[in-house]
């Protein structure tokens, strides 16, 4: 789990420091990203049937609004920056993940495990089943199993244990 918990935050963090570099090359104007889309489509479109001039104005066009929504050199200054948010969104995936493993199982849904499995085999099931056919090792399911007999929803025949 350690190795899917680190892969995961690595790219998590990857990704966050990827899309704040590419915030600051920009410097954070979508809509200047998406007139040079558009320009860019428009581009394509006409090289399929305008005129050499027209296709050479429409590049150059297309070249200065790159110019005008790009800043190459802002975003090279803050690269460290951008490291250091893909670094904090990496550590904050790490901390979630090792705070839910380190957490106690949750006794509900514990229960809502015995239930369906009790109701797919018919409202009886034995420690065996509930061993084999759910995630629950044995302890756990003595445990689970105790408290629901504790709680009145369960009743033991035996080794059979019956719904309520």
């Amino acid at each position: 789990m350690n190795v899917l918990k680190a892969v995961l935050s690595a790219i998590a963090g990857c990704a966050a420091a990827l899309i704040a570099y590419s915030a600051f090359y920009v410097r954070g104007d979508l809509g200047g990203v998406m007139s040079y889309l558009r320009a860019r489509g428009a581009l394509r479109r006409l090289r399929d049937g305008g005129t050499p001039e027209q296709i050479s104005a429409a590049q150059a066009q297309l070249h200065a609004l790159g110019q005008q929504v790009g800043d190459p050199v802002l975003a090279g200054q803050l690269i460290p920056l951008a490291l250091l948010i893909g670094t904090l969104i990496a550590a904050l995936v790490w901390w979630t993940f090792t705070r839910r493993q380190q957490g106690a199982p949750r006794t509900d849904i514990q229960e809502r495990m015995v239930y369906r499995l009790a109701h797919r085999l018919g409202g009886r099931f034995t420690l065996e089943d509930l061993s084999t056919r759910s995630p629950l090792t044995d302890e756990q399911a003595r445990a689970v199993t105790a408290r629901l007999l504790d709680l009145g929803r369960l009743t033991r025949d035996g080794d059979t244990y019956r719904l309520n």
